[in-house]
């Protein structure tokens, strides 16, 4: 079983910047698919970023261009740096690994972006 714990998370400033970072349990990367959703009150869970085991990347749109999804194998971590943060990137982040029909989550880290 995987295990994943965020941190970094916060209240920050409209145009400030945070990097959040997920922990796996064990070294996944070169099987598993990586990546970060988020829910806001009252709004379905969305797709942030992620990345496949091939480390390529992909973003939702509302994103794209502010935020940044890297992996570092030896740490067994992923990270998000955002940066240019709006008020409407405030959220719960979840890391997440996929693999086929297996998908494990971490518990989440508060993103709150207000001035």
């Amino acid at each position: 079983q995987v295990q994943l714990v965020e941190s970094g998370g916060g209240l920050v400033q409209p145009g400030g910047s945070l990097r959040l970072s997920c922990a796996a349990s064990g070294s996944i990367f070169s099987t598993y698919a990586m990546g970060w959703y988020r829910q806001a009150p009252g709004k379905e869970r969305e797709l942030v970023a992620s990345i496949s085991s091939r480390s390529s990347t992909n973003y939702a749109d509302s994103v794209k261009g502010r935020f940044t999804i890297t992996a570092d194998i030896a740490k067994y971590t992923v990270y998000l740096q955002m940066n240019m943060l709006k008020p409407e990137d405030t959220a719960v982040y979840y890391c997440y690994a996929r693999r086929g029909s297996s998908t494990y989550w971490g518990r989440g880290t508060q993103v709150t972006v207000s001035s």
